[in-house]
């Protein structure tokens, strides 16, 4: 981590100990080796692991509040939920929902390798999701570059009637999605400028009967 990567940390209220940095550097590792046989991230950001990809996670946590029981949803390779549950340590567990196996494998290696409590459910967000919300109450559902606004919402929308909360980043195509979003009036939606990209920003969606 560069003394930027430190003072962008800095503006988002919080620094990183020595065992969290650890464990981040060991997941940028495996991230590396992994590439060469599984497109995790685009190609352009290899060598921008930490701004856009771990800081630009790292920005949800002053959005989240307090949480005992975190969920990402469309995983991938672990952006944001990974991130969040290495730094987290046992002040929350974070669970990771993603269907590709390969990928489920790599989120795998990196808790087994960090020796972190992250849980990790194999198969499709619509046929995991219910089951979890059945048995855990979630305080916070988060999702990175996986579906449009509304289909955010319906996957989210368990988890938000019981007076949880929605952390989604969008980019440009922000507005229209919350344009041609059906008359609904049972969430609210509140934006902010994500800090690692100018075009970007993260929907904060609360359940109004919360």
């Amino acid at each position: 981590m560069t003394v930027s990567h430190a003072r962008a940390l800095s503006q988002l209220g919080f620094e990183l100990g020595a065992e969290q940095l650890a464990k981040l550097r060991i997941y940028e590792d495996l991230l590396k080796k992994w590439q060469g046989t599984l497109n995790l991230v685009g190609r352009s950001t290899l060598n921008e692991i930490w701004p856009r990809h771990f800081i630009d996670s790292l920005q949800l946590i002053p959005l989240a509040g307090t949480w005992a029981n975190w969920i990402d949803i469309g995983s991938g390779a672990g952006f944001p939920g990974l991130v969040i549950g290495l730094v987290s340590g046992e002040n929350g567990i974070v669970h990771l929902v993603e269907s590709d196996k390969r990928k489920a494998a790599f989120l795998a290696e990196v808790s087994r390798e960090t020796n972190s409590a992250i849980q990790i459910h194999v198969g499709r967000i619509e046929c995991v999701l219910p089951e979890l919300v059945s048995s855990t109450h979630f305080e916070i559902i988060s999702a990175r570059a996986l579906a449009p606004m509304k289909t955010l919402l319906d996957y989210a929308r368990p988890i938000l009637i019981r007076g949880g909360r929605g952390l989604f980043f969008k980019g440009k195509e922000l507005a229209s999605e919350l344009t041609n979003l059906p008359g609904d009036d049972s969430f609210s939606y509140e934006t902010v400028n994500s800090v690692t990209d100018p075009t970007a920003k993260i929907v904060i969606v609360h359940s109004v009967n919360s």
